[in-house]
Order: structure tokens, then sequence, then C-alpha cells
């Protein structure tokens, strides 16, 4: 007979998922309703007025898909594009590499504008690139969860709308842990995933498409390849027909709600801040023991910190001990940075003084035990930095 499933409870403080707090964990094991029970119908109107208070929008197409982050950046580019179309994507880690690929596969001829990973987009080739090629979409990722890169969008975006171009925005790891502003940047689709900064489970993906998009999906020659991303047929469920068109994921989306009733409890604002200020922490720990991070300063995301491993280190022994001593699970590098970084995630749930300090002091001893050269005092620093900011608030 199989064992039973006990998994261990980690503090998860890599790129994603992070820690799920207990009261999305009740709503999981709420009983299920059927799909089309009206008191699920009631809660996909409360989902949907949400996403659209977090994503910052009036769009009528915003709704969770079911599916993870990939999924929702599926969804945005079949829907939006058709062999023969063109695609100006920006590529400066893991994530713009995928918008590239996912167009290539819907038949689009894609213009890259690239940039080292751990950089910003330059908006001025962005800008360039866009009134050159007038393609049909732009893909840009807001926040780069395999380097922390932190791309400002709203130049971008009115390049693209001078074109006529849409804009297609991936904002899986900024959703809820810094500004999004789809109406007011001027971003006609965007997508992001339940299991970062929103603290639910990986499984489902939130998206939002303005009328611009909307048009362009009526407006298609052909059908969307995937069946189980047309929006054109969701939109019968989503919207107000309520009409069947696959069985969602009940118990996903009680947690997704319950989730997004805690953002909003918390504040938007100040949830962002939140992230603001234990990145900050995380960075003067850091500092105390003499290392730094390994992405654009100014542009670092509070939430995906690309942590530099000292010269001799082992990176995956580290990331090893933290796991099996501390129960602490960071991330490795990817691409150009793999064995260079650890990506140390401080998203929703593990957004907290206790992360942080539990993290710099394993990660210290763990470095120094290693013989590596580093300064003493890390948690204490962090700790420092947090006192000093909550006295300054009274």
């Amino acid at each position: 007979m199989t064992a039973e499933l006990r998994p261990t409870r980690r503090m998860l403080m890599g790129p994603g998922p992070s820690d799920v707090h207990d009261r999305v964990l009740r709503a999981l094991s709420a009983p299920v309703l059927g799909h089309l029970d009206p008191e699920f119908l009631a809660l996909m109107d409360g989902i949907q007025q949400m996403l659209r208070g977090l994503f910052k929008t009036e769009n009528r197409m915003t709704m969770p898909m079911s599916g993870t982050g990939s999924a929702g950046m599926e969804t945005c580019f079949v829907n939006l594009l058709e062999p023969g179309d063109a695609a100006v994507i920006g590529v400066n880690g893991v994530f713009g590499g995928r918008m590239a690929e996912v167009s290539e596969r819907c038949g689009a001829t894609v213009t890259k504008v690239e940039a080292p990973w751990g950089q910003i987009v330059p908006e001025d080739a962005m800008i360039e690139t866009i009134r050159r090629v007038k393609p049909k979409v732009v893909g840009l990722v807001h926040a780069e969860t395999s380097t922390g890169a932190w791309q400002p969008v709203e130049a971008i975006a009115a390049a693209a709308r001078e074109v006529d171009a849409l804009l297609i925005l991936d904002c899986v790891t900024s959703l809820g842990g810094c500004p999004v502003e789809i109406d007011a940047w001027g971003v006609d689709a965007a997508y992001s995933g339940t299991q970062k900064c929103l603290s639910c489970p990986p499984g489902l993906a939130p998206v939002t498409l303005g009328d611009r998009a909307m048009a362009a999906v009526a407006a298609r020659k052909h059908k969307v390849q995937s069946w189980y991303l047309d929006l054109s047929l969701l939109a019968n469920y989503w919207g107000g027909e309520r009409a069947y068109h696959h069985t969602a994921p009940i118990s996903m989306n009680y947690g997704l709600y319950e989730a997004l009733r805690m953002v909003f409890e918390e504040g938007i604002e100040a949830r962002h801040a939140r992230h603001r200020l234990h990145h900050e922490a995380l960075y003067a720990g850091l500092q105390q023991i003499g290392i730094g991070l390994a992405n654009q300063e100014g542009h670092r995301l509070p939430m995906l910190n690309p942590v530099e491993v000292p010269a001799g280190i082992d990176e995956a022994s580290v990331r090893k001990e933290l796991l099996e001593r501390h129960n602490i699970e960071v991330g490795a590098g990817l691409g150009p940075l793999k064995g260079k970084v650890w990506r140390v995630g401080i998203m929703g749930a593990s957004c907290s003084a206790n992360h942080v300090a539990l993290f710099l002091s394993a990660l210290e001893n763990a470095l120094r035990s290693r013989g590596a050269k580093v300064g003493a005092g890390a948690a204490a620093a962090a700790m420092q930095h947090l006192e000093a900011a909550e006295t300054a608030a009274r």
C-alpha cells in the first residue's frame, strides 16, 4: 500500500510558488459545487470584480484561465496572433524568450529586441523597432522572473498605440506585489498566475483583455488554434450567459477568491509597500555580509531577488543545505545566470520579517561553513532596517 500523503511544510522563498496562507488552504477544502451552480456563478462574479480592481482595469473580459501562468501567456498570444502576423517581443530572460516561442508557434513573424539578462529591455530600442516593423502584437515582460528585472511599460505601450499594435504584458510575478495599471498604461492584454504574489497554489492564470484586443479576436480570419483557450468561446461562460464551456476547477477558484479577499483587506498599496520594504530589508542584510544582487539597479523587482553567489561557492550545495536543514526553498539561476545566482522570492505570504531573517541567517551560516569570506550580522541588519522603517512611519 502506498504511503499517506504528508508533504513537508517548507518556507517557499524561490521564484514561485510562494507560501499559501491557511485561509486559502481552508478555502481549497470547502465543499465542491457544480460549475453552473448559482452559488459558484456568484463567486465567479466576485472573482472578476476583484481581478478588475487588482489589474486596475474596466475590461469586461477579465477572468482566471484554467491553467498555470503559461496558459495565460498562450491565451493572449493564440487569440491575438494569426499566421503571417508580425510580432515584436522584448527578450531579456526566460519568459520573454517564451513569448517569442509561442508567437512563432502561432505562425507569426517575430522580431526580438534583446537585452542582457538582468537588464531591462531598452525603451528606445523597443520603440524604434515597433515604429519600423509596425507589428500586430508587441510582447513585453513586466516582471522577468528569471532575472528580477522590472520593466518600464508606459512609453512602449504608447509607441504600440501609435502604430495600432496590441500590447501584451506578462504580469505573472508583478500582480499583487508592485503597481500594475492596465488602463492607465494603455495595455491591451495581460496575464498573471496565482502562485506568486497572490499566494494561491498554481493552477489558474488571471487574464484581462480590453476592447481593442477583443475586437481583434472577433475579426480573426482563422479559428483560434486552441479550442480550450479560445476567448470567443470562453466569453460565453465568463460573460453574462454563463454557458458551459468546460468544467472549471472549482476548488482552485475558491482559493483564488479567498486570496483576492486578503489582498483587498490589506489594501493594494499597502501590499505593494510591504513587498518593497522587505526587499529593502533583504538587500540591507545581503550588503552587511558583502553580497550583491545581479540585476540592474533602479529596475529591481521587490519580490524576486537574484542573489549573487560568492566566488568559489557551489550554489547547488547551499540550496540543498537550506532545504534539508532549514526547510527553506530558493531557486537556482537559469540560462546565463545558472550557477551564478540564487533566485530568492519574497512574495505574498512569503514576504515577512520572519522569512527574511531566517533566510539570511541560514545563508550566512552556510557560506561561512564553506569558507566564504563574508561578513556577519545579515539578519540583524535586515531587522534594523525594518525597525527603522516602522519608527519612521509612526
